[in-house]
């Protein structure tokens, strides 16, 4: 299944909306409290798209067979590259594959040293994360809510 790596701002608003508001990603998503508006999405995309200008990285939209199937990217937390992933449930499947494209993408194209992921405490399927070769190297705290935050370096990938 081939996926189309395209900027946010190329995607239809309402299908980015639907994703931000499905129940099962929103219980992934500890950050999200309200309901994502129209101008919840205008301001997302447009800080989105801040980040490629910034840092030279920032997430993409993910399109599978001409589907909005979800966006993800690296993000900077504390200054460190931080590799996100918001998948439609019925692409949840990809996720592992998208993970190692991005990882792979950072690590010789963008000559990026070290990532992280940071997943919330009810993320407890984390054996896909470990097998990538990431390692637990603490805790965070964003916005208040804690996250479990993974690390690697480029010197440990494949």
């Amino acid at each position: 299944m081939p996926i189309e790596y395209v900027q946010l701002q190329d995607v239809d608003p309402q299908a980015i909306i639907a994703l931000m508001n499905d129940p099962l990603v929103r219980k992934q998503m500890p950050l999200a409290f309200d309901d994502f508006n129209e101008q919840d999405c205008e301001n997302f995309v447009k800080v989105k798209q801040q980040l490629w200008q910034e840092h030279g990285y920032g997430p993409w939209a993910f399109v599978v067979d001409g589907e909005f199937a979800g966006w993800g990217g690296l993000q900077p937390e504390d200054g460190i590259p931080d590799l996100a992933l918001v998948l439609s449930p019925k692409y949840w499947g990809i996720g592992k594959d998208l993970a190692k494209q991005i990882i792979e993408k950072a690590f010789t194209q963008m000559q990026i040293e070290y990532l992280t992921v940071l997943f919330p405490p009810t993320r407890t399927k984390v054996e896909g994360l470990l097998k990538l070769g990431f390692k637990q190297t603490g805790k965070q705290l964003i916005e208040g809510k804690e996250f479990i935050r993974y690390g690697l370096r480029s010197m440990d990938w494949p």
